[in-house]
């Protein structure tokens, strides 16, 4: 069994190689071989956390076979996330025969028999969970728990990392995308269909999109774009700036509602439901500081926007309100320019 040396000496030697690796599958490599090699492990997995998923997904491994790992019967209840920040493992000697697992036939196919899992922490929080199999039962030293945790908060900031790059290449890819369209076209309209599907399709979680504008009279939202929302929910009905979400228009703030089939200040509670539209996020579109629209997300389960996501949103429906006030200038100067021509023309006719 080896000693405290040789867990402190693996440690030194991970940090070592995270220097070297290029990309995070290297990584996740390092940290599951490390598992395996010091426990005595068959193989080992990470399961993260997915919103409205009852189970904590696989999303990289090594030992398993790629028919036990692609399928349903690898995933983790998430109700093993609790049990494994209670006492800050999970360990069951004999997972064909434990009633806390799933699918024990399953795991007694793959050649599982222990499992000792440890939670994934990222900033205080729990993320997911990183599992270590083995082929015989097995009975760990409070030692090697306290080296695959340690192993476990290693993944969890290799997957922050990463999370954080893919952020960052999202956001950048959105704000080119629409700087292009600013650029390239003044069909306001095409720029903000460009602008929700890009924002639904790039968000995790979020199922549509949509643009309104005031009116004139500044009563209703009129829709001038949306994504993934069906034609029956876009056609419910006059949208109210009063009644629908009103304080983004009011205090020209962002707004998020977690639930739309309950919370009052939506307007159409019972169509959300039918929707399936769970969470709401509304942000003003201005325009000289003159609030003239709002920009929605909607999830289908309840979505807890970061501040980033929410930074991000408001300040592409700046973009928006700038692509509007473009679009308005150029008809305005079109129309001035229809009116110096007739007026030079009815000069012309004098002579």
């Amino acid at each position: 069994m080896p000693g405290t040396t040789d867990y402190f000496k693996k440690l030194c030697e991970i940090c070592q190689a995270f220097g070297t690796a290029r990309n995070r599958r290297e990584l996740l490599e390092m940290i599951f071989a490390s598992a395996m090699e010091i426990l005595e492990g068959k193989a080992a997995c990470l399961y993260l956390m997915e919103p409205g998923k009852p189970e904590l997904m696989p999303v990289a491994h090594k030992g398993l076979s790629e028919s036990y790992f692609r399928s349903k019967k690898s995933m983790l209840v998430q109700k093993l996330a609790p049990l494994v920040l209670e006492k800050g493992f999970f360990y069951s000697r004999d997972a064909a025969t434990d009633p806390t697992l799933a699918y024990p036939d399953a795991k007694k196919a793959e050649g599982i028999a222990s499992i000792l899992a440890a939670p994934v922490m990222v900033k205080g929080k729990n993320i997911g969970v990183f599992c270590l199999f083995t082929a015989t039962p097995k009975d760990f030293t409070p030692e090697e728990k306290d080296f695959l945790s340690l192993l476990a908060q290693q993944g969890g900031g290799v997957m922050e990392h990463a999370r954080l790059i893919d952020h960052l290449h999202r956001e950048t890819q959105l704000f080119f995308d629409l700087a292009v369209n600013l650029s390239g076209s003044l069909e306001v309209k095409e720029i903000l269909h460009a602008m929700t599907a890009d924002l639904a399709k790039s968000l995790v979680g979020v199922k549509g999109a949509s643009i309104r504008l005031l009116n004139e009279a500044g009563e209703t939202l009129e829709l001038v774009a949306s994504f993934g929302l069906s034609k029956k929910y876009l056609q419910k009905g006059p949208v109210s700036a009063q009644k629908s979400i009103a304080q983004a228009i009011k205090n020209g703030t962002p707004v998020i509602v977690l639930d739309a089939a309950t919370d009052r200040r939506v307007q159409y509670r019972a169509m959300n439901k039918e929707e399936g539209i769970v969470t709401i996020l509304a942000v003003p579109i201005k325009t000289k500081e003159k609030v003239i629209g709002v920009l929605r997300l909607y999830s289908k389960t309840v979505r807890h926007f970061t501040a980033e996501e929410i930074k991000l949103v408001t300040a592409l429906a700046y973009l928006g309100g700038l692509a509007i006030q473009n679009a308005s200038l150029y008809l305005l100067c079109q129309t001035e320019m229809k009116d110096l021509q007739a007026e030079l023309w009815s000069h012309r006719s004098w002579f």
